[in-house]
C-alpha cells in the first residue's frame, strides 16, 4: 500500500506503511463478541470517512497461543476479537449497486 495523499491535509510518517490495530474486549461471551462487532462497525465506519483502506485479519485469533499474544494484559480489553490492517492506499472502482425497487417490494 502507498501513502496517498488526502486532499486538504499534510501527512504523518507512520502513514507511509499500514498499521495495525487490534479490537478487543473485556470478556469472551457472546454478549462481548457483539459489542465486539458493534465497535468494529463504528471503527470501520470512521475509517472509511477518513480515506482510510481496512483489511480484517482475524485468523490469527482462531489459535489460543497468538490469541494470548496479541492480548494486552495491562488494559480493559484482553480478549482481542479482531485485527484490522489499515491504511492509505489507491483507490478502488464503485461497487455497481442495484435499485430500491430490484430488492424492496413494498405491499
Amino acid at each position: 500500500m502507498h501513502n496517498a495523499q488526502v486532499e486538504g491535509r499534510g501527512s504523518a510518517v507512520f502513514e507511509q506503511s499500514p498499521c495495525l490495530a487490534v479490537l478487543g474486549t473485556r470478556g469472551d461471551t457472546k454478549e462481548d463478541w457483539l459489542r465486539a462487532g458493534h465497535a468494529m462497525e463504528r471503527v470501520l465506519l470512521q475509517a472509511t470517512q477518513d480515506g482510510l483502506a481496512t483489511a480484517l485479519n482475524s485468523e490469527a485469533l482462531e489459535w489460543p497461543e497468538l490469541r494470548w499474544a496479541l492480548r494486552d494484559p495491562e488494559s480493559a480489553t484482553g480478549h482481542p476479537q479482531v485485527v484490522i490492517r489499515h491504511g492509505y492506499g489507491p483507490r478502488g472502482s464503485r461497487n455497481p449497486r442495484r435499485s430500491v425497487s430490484d430488492v424492496l417490494v413494498i405491499t
